[in-house]
């Protein structure tokens, strides 16, 4: 256990309020110019695929296939040791954010099954639905809103010699496999080697019916693919003993029609006034036509909600903005690159229909820029809808107005997989520290899974791993920290680096023999800093906690 000492240090005390670094109890240590690092270079990212980073999480346990002792489960996933730290993480930073540092946001959690007529009023149970596509000779199904076609178009008359059809990804990749398809369609007419015009690709659900019989299958080449029809995306269960519709309910396919429900019973208990927002951090489930691109699509799921009520008429505007200013500075608080991402706005024949505006954060992935975070407007719909379902008034009694009404809403909506996915993509880096290419992880302090590791220089002097020991069970009273003694310290910070550790603080025999520091480095520019041990939490706190 910790000693009194270590217990005092932790807890701060009078000295958690002094200055963080006395100048005469720390020095940098800078290295050599052949052992400082190169800048590190966004072309890692660049060149990365989906595979280098799928392969990364499951190598460095942040997520694995969910029951892959039996082959695996499409759609779902398990998050490893590393994986959990990051997801709890984010989540804890996202409550602090947007919860707890704000007087106008108070959280909830709700059941992950309601009553079927909630979803009955939302209309989830009539228009939650995508559009399906089967291909008749695999029996694969596809979302036709993920399958892009175009017509084969010679340059030399303008007919069309045939049709491609490819499933959403990258420009790079989408376009790589029409020029093939094209390619051996030309040979099978007789035109190899023929110009044709620039790909013109549309998702399936704008083809023709005459266009549906020409299209090619992704799946078996040839023209096999059904028209496309409404797929409802709803898990539905059974509650009680009865297995009949009686019994018949829903895993819950988002998390906001809790909150919904829940508005009189918060607005009763919490005090809150309009403008007031109820957050939700929560399980969500899709029974996905075709899961793919790893946790960013996925048939379990988990979100991050607000439903922010405000007054009536057109005071949503300001409050969308302030939102969306808002949602950003969060993702780039969490470390997210401000250079991956970039906002898409709905025009008004994308919206929903209940929905006055919604702009996306949207963040480029290796397999192509999508959706990341939503901000909606969505006006009184779902209050309203509830009111009616129920037969219960959800209205707000303005006390400063004089007047009854049912309140608007702002929707900052997120998904936790989706983050995260990307905040190992942002973190992915590669430079070179004294002649070797380095590949490291830069997670933000806030975020990384493991904040600090702690390293005695060798593992075989017991006063050297003793200290290392007391200085470890100090700092996992605050932080999730690593103990590691195992070969040489280079290799040891190199391991930290892999997986994102933004600190390594190493033990050595002037700690025990002179001057009682230790040397702090720092995993972005290897900077070494040699400080007393009594200052390390306050510094280590600084760049982890902010304060």
């Amino acid at each position: 256990p910790p000693s009194a000492a270590a217990m005092l240090l932790f807890l701060g005390g009078a000295r958690a309020f002094r200055p963080l670094l006395r100048p005469a109890a720390t020095r940098t240590l800078r290295a050599t110019a052949a052992d400082a690092p190169s800048a590190a270079t966004d072309d890692a990212y660049s060149k990365v695929s989906m595979d280098d980073i799928v392969g990364l999480c499951k190598r460095r346990g942040f997520v694995f296939p969910s029951s892959e002792i039996y082959n695996g489960m499409a759609g779902f996933y398990d998050y490893g040791p590393l994986g959990a730290e990051l997801k709890k993480n984010v989540k804890d930073a996202w409550w602090r954010h947007m919860v707890t540092r704000r007087e106008d946001v108070v959280g909830l959690d709700s059941s992950i099954v309601h009553n079927p007529k909630v979803w009955q009023s939302s209309g989830h149970l009539d228009g939650f639905s995508d559009p399906m596509v089967d291909c008749k000779q695999t029996k694969l199904r596809y979302r036709a809103d993920q399958l892009f076609f175009s017509p084969v178009a010679l340059s030399s008359d303008g007919s069309v010699a045939g049709y491609v059809c490819v499933q959403e990804a990258n420009d790079a990749d989408m376009l790589k496999a029409a020029k093939k398809q094209a390619k051996k369609l030309l040979k099978a007419a007789d035109l190899a080697g023929a110009d044709y015009a620039p790909f013109t690709f549309k998702d399936l659900t704008e083809a023709t019916e005459e266009e549906m019989a020409h299209i090619p299958s992704p799946g078996s080449g040839l023209p096999t693919l059904t028209l496309p029809r409404d797929f409802n995306l709803m898990f539905k269960t059974s509650v009680g003993a009865a297995t009949d519709a009686s019994a018949e309910a829903y895993l819950r396919p988002e998390t906001a029609q809790g909150i919904f429900i829940n508005f009189k019973n918060v607005l009763g208990s919490s005090r809150q006034k309009v403008p007031f927002g109820i957050a939700q951090i929560g399980k969500a489930f899709r029974n996905e036509i075709t899961p793919r691109n790893f946790i960013f699509r996925s048939r379990e799921f988990e979100q991050m909600e607000i439903e922010y009520f405000i007054p009536p008429g057109d005071v949503w505007k300001e409050f969308h903005q302030q939102w969306m200013t808002e949602s950003k500075e969060f993702l780039l608080s969490v470390g997210l690159r401000e250079d991956l991402m970039e906002w898409d706005v709905h025009k008004d024949d994308g919206l929903a229909h209940y929905a006055l505006a919604c702009t996306d954060v949207t963040f480029r992935f290796p397999f192509g820029t999508q959706e990341l975070m939503g901000i909606a407007a969505r006006g009184h719909y779902d209050l309203t809808a509830h009111a009616e379902g129920s037969g219960k008034k959800l209205e707000y009694n303005d006390e400063v107005a004089k007047e009854k009404y049912v309140p608007q809403v702002i929707e900052p909506s997120l998904g936790v997989d989706r983050l995260v996915l990307a905040l190992i993509c942002s973190a992915y880096a590669e430079d070179e520290v004294g002649g070797e290419t380095r590949n490291f992880l830069k997670f933000h302090p806030s975020v990384a899974p493991i904040k600090c590791a702690i390293l005695p220089l060798v593992k075989n002097k017991e006063a050297l791993v003793g200290k290392a020991r007391e200085i470890y069970d100090t700092l996992k009273l605050r932080w999730n920290v690593q103990y590691d003694a195992a070969g040489a310290v280079g290799r040891r910070y190199r391991r930290a680096d892999e997986v994102g550790v933004p600190f390594c603080v190493t033990v050595d025999f002037d700690t025990i023999e002179k001057d009682g520091a230790v040397t702090v480095r720092d995993r972005d520019s290897t900077e070494q800093t040699r400080m007393a041990v009594e200052d390390l939490v306050p510094y280590l706190s600084e760049r982890i906690d902010g304060y």
